[in-house]
């Protein structure tokens, strides 16, 4: 999964990336300060592996894992250049979903770009640049249809597609909320566009510490952001990037007395996988050995051969059946054969849908 991290300059962005993947992107109070897109892998926190680790007594514990990619503040004009423009723009084109941080908080110190705090305004200068950019691939798409909608009905179904979608985006409206026809080359070509406004978007209320403990109820700049989501469809959660960024230098068991002093229970990663997960439609499924205990990421839905091809194709060419059993239930009974004689481990094939905490032993033969 790659989530690309946008926003005005100096509403935390930076320093959010820093605290989560620990990379070290520079974080200063002016414009511009990342010049180049900061990308850091981080690991998605998941205790059900390293309870299976510790089970299995294994060699080696490896997390799923996600990919953000710091984008530098856009402003009004980014589409056109201003600012550092089109290249940021081309960058967040790559990512799956984008974490859209919000400044939920008031500081003289911290200088915003344009001289007040209005979450709904810095969203909709975000989404305008968006928009833009969207435009002009549409309008460049339309150009090379048009020529053949005349001869030929194919072109000139996508051309009523392209327009649709114009006209969506012409009323401000994002392409994610753009109904498409159920027809499958609509659906493919609409797919195929790779909109900026189509991607699923989760926005980070940036906030001050004082606001953590009631996941910021008390404040009117977060119920804004809130609101908004919801028209969209998005996800939202809050967050404290200065927090993050001082629980990034503290070990686990200091992470978790900090959070239980500040009233909170999941630290801001926490938060945006859970967010990001859910926006997504992903779930994970589990491995465990003496070699190896991993979380693997599939979207809900999956079938087990499917799911089995994630760890290699060879598994889903030659895919046989699938061993199946709760994470708990494994943990509970202490071991594989001891979940077996109580009945708690399964043989499933090629239509069993895997489902979240399922540790998998997949028998294949190519």
């Amino acid at each position: 999964m790659k989530l690309g991290i946008v926003g005005l300059p100096n509403v935390g962005k930076s320093t959010l990336f820093n605290s989560l993947t620990k990379a070290g992107a520079l974080a200063a109070n002016y414009p511009f300060a990342t010049i180049d897109p900061n990308v850091g892998i981080v690991a998605v926190p998941d205790e059900r592996i390293e309870q299976l680790g510790k089970l299995y007594n294994t060699k080696k514990v490896t997390p799923a894992t996600i990919e953000f990619v710091d984008i530098a503040g856009l402003v009004k004009g980014a589409s056109k250049g201003e600012g550092l423009g089109n290249q940021f723009l081309a960058n967040i084109r790559e990512v799956d979903a984008i974490v859209h941080v919000v400044r939920c908080f008031e500081d003289d110190n911290i200088v915003h770009v344009d001289g007040s705090i209005a979450p709904a305004r810095d969203i909709e200068t975000i989404n305008l640049e968006l928009i833009f950019s969207d435009l002009e691939i549409l309008e460049r798409r339309i150009q090379k249809v048009q020529k053949q909608a005349r001869m030929d009905k194919t072109f000139a179904k996508e051309l009523e597609l392209l327009e649709a979608v114009k006209a969506h985006l012409e009323n401000n409206q994002m392409a994610r909320t753009f109904e498409v026809p159920e027809d499958d080359d609509m659906q493919l070509w609409f797919k195929g566009y790779n909109l900026l406004t189509a991607k699923p978007t989760i926005y980070a209320a940036n906030v001050k510490e004082d606001d953590l403990a009631d996941d910021g109820a008390s404040n009117e700049h977060v119920a804004n952001v809130r609101a908004l989501a919801k028209e969209e469809g998005a996800e939202v959660f809050v967050i404290c990037a200065q927090i993050e960024q001082e629980l990034a230098e503290l070990d686990d068991d200091e992470k978790a007395e900090f959070l239980a002093d500040l009233g909170v229970s999941s630290s801001g990663l926490d938060k945006l996988v859970a967010a990001s997960y859910s926006l997504l439609g992903l779930i994970s499924y589990l491995t465990a050995g003496e070699d190896e205990c991993r979380a693997w990421t599939i979207t809900k839905g999956t079938k087990a051969p499917q799911a089995a091809g994630k760890i290699h194709t060879d598994f889903e060419r030659g895919f046989i059946k699938a061993e199946v059993v709760n994470y708990k239930d494994l943990l509970e009974q202490g071991s594989l054969s001891a979940a077996r004689d109580k009945g708690l481990v399964g043989m499933e094939g090629k239509e069993y849908v895997v489902k979240d905490g399922d540790v998998i032993l997949f028998r294949f033969n190519v």
